[in-house]
């Protein structure tokens, strides 16, 4: 079981610092933060590039921790919110990714919220640390802030 969350740890990892690369530095066929800027205005947020950073450096910090296994509830509450508020912005495009969907979104946050519950098992900073930082309480606290932090910028939004 160890080893199989932390492989899913650090798929979920790689792919979370490959999306916000993208945001923050254009790599990987990325828009970069001005594209990104611009896309978010799109989707209503006032401040698109401000937004956009914000969200590749959310996207950042949540993989170096899940990746890392360091205060990892932390870690998929930040994943939660930052892909919440990319779920709903893409939602009116359908569910597949394909069609510009909130497929991508929706399984990141799903895998993070998972996580939470799960905890990052023994091979984690967290097991070194002995942060027992797992379970309903830490995982459903994940969950929940994650969305609250969420609705802030979803209020915001200009429609």
């Amino acid at each position: 079981m160890n080893l199989g969350l932390l492989l899913l740890r650090l798929v979920l990892a790689v792919l979370l610092a490959g999306h916000a690369m993208q945001k923050l530095r254009g790599w990987f066929g990325g828009a970069g933060l001005g594209g990104t800027g611009e896309i978010f205005a799109r989707w209503g947020f006032v401040r698109g590039r401000r937004m956009a950073f914000v969200a590749g450096l959310a996207e950042l910090t949540g993989a170096a921790s899940i990746g890392t296994g360091l205060l990892t509830a932390g870690g998929c509450a930040v994943v939660t919110g930052t892909m919440a508020v990319a779920t709903v912005a893409t939602a009116p495009n359908g569910f597949w990714a394909q069609k510009g969907g909130c497929e991508v979104p929706f399984w990141y946050g799903a895998v993070a919220v998972v996580l939470g519950f799960t905890g990052p098992g023994a091979w984690s900073l967290d097991a070194v640390a002995r942060l027992a930082l797992s379970g309903y309480v830490w995982g459903g606290g994940a969950l929940a802030l994650g969305l609250l932090a969420a609705m802030v910028p979803l209020t915001l939004r200009s429609r």
